[in-house]
């Protein structure tokens, strides 16, 4: 991205403010741990070698982010944990979107408004879970655990874990999207 140096600045302040939750992101969707700061790297520098201006700058590192992570999947020949819960009929990633709006960094107060709601429907939906379902999904999405890394805490199987965060994404995806497509008038 060709920038001056307040551009520049900008982008900086941008990139370290979503990076924690880029990673986060990252970390639990791959299955190696080590993937989430190559990833970020990668997203980084694409970033840095943009022709067009980039409006939303953590909007379009999670996008990045998402089509990396496909990417290497595919040259490994297996499917990402986010494949098996994200793709619609139609292609669009709500969940990726939604992610997006909870980690990214607002750049209008409506944008602000719909990443408080978010949150606070989020917060709401996780309540409704069964506490196992809950704890797998916070563990993995949220604090950026590893399915090896939580089965080895809990002495749970990675199996159980899995079928855990899918009933549980399942159920969040239903819950969140009716509530997103709500708020964004979609």
């Amino acid at each position: 991205m060709k920038t001056g140096m307040a551009g520049e600045s900008m982008l900086v302040s941008a990139l370290n403010a979503c990076r924690a939750r880029l990673k986060a992101f990252i970390r639990g969707r791959s299955t190696v741990r080590d993937d989430a700061d190559d990833i970020v790297q990668e997203v980084t520098y694409q970033l840095m070698n943009v022709e067009q201006p980039v409006e939303n700058v953590a909007a379009w590192m999670f996008r990045a982010a998402r089509n990396e992570m496909t990417d290497r999947a595919r040259k490994k020949r297996e499917l990402p944990l986010s494949g098996y819960f994200t793709a619609d009929d139609d292609g669009d990633f709500a969940e990726d979107e939604i992610a997006e709006t909870l980690f990214g960094v607002p750049n209008t107060p409506e944008e602000e408004y719909l990443k408080m709601l978010l949150w606070e429907e989020l917060g709401q939906a996780l309540s409704e879970l069964p506490p196992l379902q809950r704890e797998v999904f916070e563990k993995t999405e949220l604090q950026g655990y590893s399915m090896k890394a939580l089965a080895e805490e809990s002495g749970v199987s990675v199996q159980t874990l899995l079928s855990r965060k899918h009933k549980a994404m399942q159920y969040l995806r239903t819950r969140l999207r009716d509530i997103y497509d709500a708020l964004t008038g979609e």
